[in-house]
């Protein structure tokens, strides 16, 4: 019930994912990003300890495919869960088990994958792919947003999405964008409301926490 893309910049070393769901919260659940390390989705059934975990393996100097692999090989029921990862080096591989609901759909290029269940056709994930590779000079957060998008707007998933999160990483321990749609009849619409809203603002915040006498933020 959930289509997602997780993308990396190279001019920036940034990392991010955007996630759209029917369920409530996704991104309590699916998102994990560290910056110079990587990323993972992990969704339908969905099993939060698996990003944790993927990312772990990622910073031991796993790529991203060995980093799936590993998952597959050492997580119980991995047959429902649906995962994808990207390495700080912008390799991306997925895993969609044999119990993911169709319609299922996964794309992976470099510096970006897209996976999806439960969509309403197999159009999304290639769809979102091209609307974060379609101009790789914006900033991270504006192609996934864009992403998210045209995953909605090629057939999105078969139930209404109310959810969506919208996570990147760049060169801190704490994200430089976090925002979260948990509950809204058209999260999609408010994700991109509120990345409008935050853009100018997220430089500001990361000044106030590493520069504090310096900051623009009050």
């Amino acid at each position: 019930m959930t289509f997602a893309l997780t993308g990396r910049c190279p001019r920036t070393g940034q990392i991010g994912i955007v996630v759209v769901s029917s369920a409530m919260a996704v991104g309590a659940r699916t998102t994990h990003c560290a910056a110079g390390v990587g990323a993972v989705i992990t969704q339908h059934r969905t099993d939060p300890r698996l990003g944790p975990r993927g990312l772990d393996l990622l910073r031991a100097g796993r790529t991203a495919q060995e980093t799936i692999d590993t998952l597959v090989v050492t997580s119980p029921h991995i047959q429902w869960r649906q995962i994808a990862a990207l390495d700080a080096a912008g390799s991306t591989a997925i895993y969609s088990g044999a119990r993911t609901r169709p319609e299922m759909s996964e794309m992976a290029a470099q510096d970006a994958c897209a996976v999806g269940n439960s969509l309403v056709n197999a159009r999304a994930t290639p769809a979102m792919l091209l609307a974060f590779q379609a101009d790789p000079a914006a900033p991270l957060a504006e192609r996934l947003v864009c992403a998210a998008e045209a995953g909605l707007a090629a057939g999105g998933e078969q139930t209404p999405a109310h959810s969506a999160h919208l996570l990147v990483v760049e060169r801190h321990s704490f994200p430089l964008i976090d925002l979260r749609v948990d509950w809204h009849d058209r999260p999609v619409t408010e994700l991109r409301a509120l990345w409008i809203r935050f853009a100018p603002l997220a430089i500001g915040y990361v000044t106030r926490a590493i520069d504090p006498d310096h900051a623009s933020i009050r």
